[in-house]
């Protein structure tokens, strides 16, 4: 069972209403999200790029700019190296892209999955030695790779790390906390403890994009100036697909990259979104995170991720095209070996007691390892545990690792270290290396240390507001699209209704998946609602609650059954009408 909390956040809210023109029910809203003060609630509804934080904030960045325009200057060559999802290859192409406008010589080389592993490796740097490169900048990877950096080092490159990864760290005897640098010329990484940074929450690309914006401060070069327009929407792009919080100046980044995306001028992207059926003008954080990030993401789990690179660096329309096809194309193949492997993953849980434990290990050697983390979101979102997925790779085992609140996985992954060949990630997602031998051990260790409550596995559903539906209007749904964008950080509001009567029920879509219900609200008003999630686990919660042949009443329209419901707000056009929506998200 789920477990309900209604948001009791103070503020004065008929004097935000009154002073931002909003109605005090979406001035509750804002309080909910962590906003304390009317200069925040500005930024929140109406903020724009100068609001956002100066990149000489960021520790380091006085540094790296001085040497990399230093190296520019020298005609030393360059090698930007990124990463395998969107986050890293975004970041890639703005940092490549930007170098380039200053004149620099520069390639890019983003690692392989499967060869090569996560970020930097011995292999990368000796390589890039070969081939006379003089300065690696790295983006979205390098806080954890000091031996490389230090191998570099040894062979005369040149290094300055651009990060948003948490900083590895050693504990004395007594407990204090030590940070491990990488001995880099410069190591930007908002999350150093020594970082002035306003906030820590950006991506990879964002910090990217910082280090741009003060090269093209410091440089004076109009071209680079200019193309920061564009370098905003893979910005936008890499923060909601790296699922950061939309709060703070992500908020506005994506809030401005959307903007610039639906009139984007990168042919790559276009065509993604033409091949997706996207119609540009309609865009939102919804089609980045779960159409366009996906399709990026694909080609660097099955493929290489330097597909999506060339996609971003297509020259002409038939290229791009080409490009976003095979894209789409892997991310439909990806969508099948994903139901498999989840499929699988069930299947383990269930042989192996994994459901009794607070931390889940399942191992699935024949998964393709590219394929862990996402499978390991699902297992996470149905189960509400954290889950580490383990798959058998060329060397040893590989896996990913998905948390849920409260439990800050990459600070418990550093109590059992002495499993990992590798590890490294965050609060909520982690990557890690292993001996097979050693799965067992790990499993018992984590479950030993997790620190974890049954409560604290019980799914927590956040209510904004507990509003009678017949309060609802479309009107209010209008005025809810200045919280827009919505996503981590900023979920589209929730609302409750308590005893709403249910009187009947039509189960639709071709495959009966979703339902609508008519209902009566204790005001006595009859509307319709629908769910988009599991009618058979509803009739279920009916049959369990109200005795057998209660889900066989509802759809014969013969039913009286109360119950309390969570809701969204949204619209619904069908021949060129436009009316109210309720959309049912939890029961109970």
């Amino acid at each position: 069972m789920e477990k309900w909390f209604v948001a009791a956040k103070r503020a004065d809210f008929d004097k935000w209403a009154q002073e931002f023109h909003i109605s005090p029910v979406l001035a509750r809203i804002l309080r909910n999200r962590d906003l304390t003060d009317s200069e925040q609630v500005r930024r929140f509804l109406y903020g724009t790029l100068e609001d956002g934080h100066s990149p000489w904030l960021l520790k380091d960045m006085d540094r790296a700019v001085e040497r990399i325009l230093e190296a520019a200057e020298q005609d030393v060559a360059f090698r930007v190296i990124g990463d395998y999802d969107v986050d890293g290859i975004c970041a890639s192409y703005i940092l490549t892209a930007g170098l380039q406008l200053l004149g620099a010589r520069v390639d890019t080389a983003i690692p392989h999955r499967i060869h090569d592993g996560y970020g930097l490796n011995e292999h990368l740097i000796r390589e890039a030695a070969q081939d006379g490169v003089g300065m690696i900048v790295t983006c979205d990877n390098g806080i954890a790779a000091a031996s490389q950096i230090s191998l570099a080092q040894e062979l005369g490159i040149r290094v300055i790390v651009t990060d948003h990864h948490e900083v590895p760290f050693s504990r004395s005897e007594d407990g204090g906390r030590r940070e491990l640098l990488p001995p880099a010329l410069a190591v930007i990484d908002p999350k150093r403890e020594d970082c002035g940074y306003p906030f820590s929450g950006i991506c990879g690309c964002v910090v990217a994009y910082k280090l741009l914006e003060a090269l093209a401060e410091k440089s004076g070069v109009r071209l680079l100036k200019e193309a920061l327009e564009e370098f905003l929407e893979l910005a936008a792009l890499a923060t909601v697909c790296d699922v950061m919080e939309l709060r703070d100046e992500n908020r506005i980044l994506v809030k401005e990259g959307l903007k610039r995306l639906k009139n984007t001028r990168n042919k790559g992207l276009k065509a993604l979104m033409e091949v997706n059926g996207l119609r540009p003008e309609q865009l939102n954080a919804y089609h980045l995170g779960f159409v366009l990030g996906p399709c990026m993401n694909a080609t660097g789990r099955l493929d290489t991720a330097r597909r999506s690179l060339e996609l971003l660096q297509s020259r002409t329309e038939a290229e791009a095209m080409r490009a976003a096809s095979e894209l789409k194309a892997l991310n439909d193949s990806r969508k099948n070996l994903t139901a498999q492997g989840l499929e699988q993953a069930e299947e383990y849980i269930a042989e192996n007691g994994i459901d009794r434990d607070k931390v889940m290990v399942i191992f699935l050697p024949s998964v393709h390892e590219s394929l862990a983390g996402i499978i390991a979101g699902r297992v996470r979102e149905r189960y509400n545990h954290p889950v580490f997925l383990l798959t058998r790779g060329e060397e040893g085992v590989k896996g990913s690792g998905r948390s849920v609140e409260g439990y800050h996985m990459y600070q418990k992954m550093t109590e059992v270290q002495q499993y990992f060949t590798q590890f490294g990630g965050h609060a909520m997602a982690a990557g890690l290396s292993m001996r097979e031998e050693d799965i067992p051990a790990l499993r018992r260790e984590l479950n030993d240390r997790c620190g974890l409550t049954e409560e604290d596995l019980v799914p927590r559903v956040h209510i904004d507001v507990p509003m009678p539906m017949d309060l609802a209007s479309l009107e209010f749904v209008d005025e809810m699209e200045l919280l827009e964008p919505f996503g981590v950080g900023n979920p589209r509001p929730l609302f409750a209704q308590k005893e709403l009567t249910f009187l009947a029920g039509y189960l639709m879509g071709a495959e009966k998946s979703f339902a609508r219900y008519r209902v009566r609200t204790p005001q006595g008003a009859v509307i319709q609602l629908v769910f988009f999630g599991e009618p058979a686990k509803f009739d279920a919660f009916l049959e369990e609650k109200y005795g057998p042949g209660s889900a066989a009443a509802l759809y014969r329209g013969g039913a009286q059954f109360k119950v309390s419901v969570a809701y969204r707000l949204g619209r619904n056009t069908y021949r060129g009408r436009t009316e109210l929506q309720y959309i049912m998200q939890h029961y109970c």
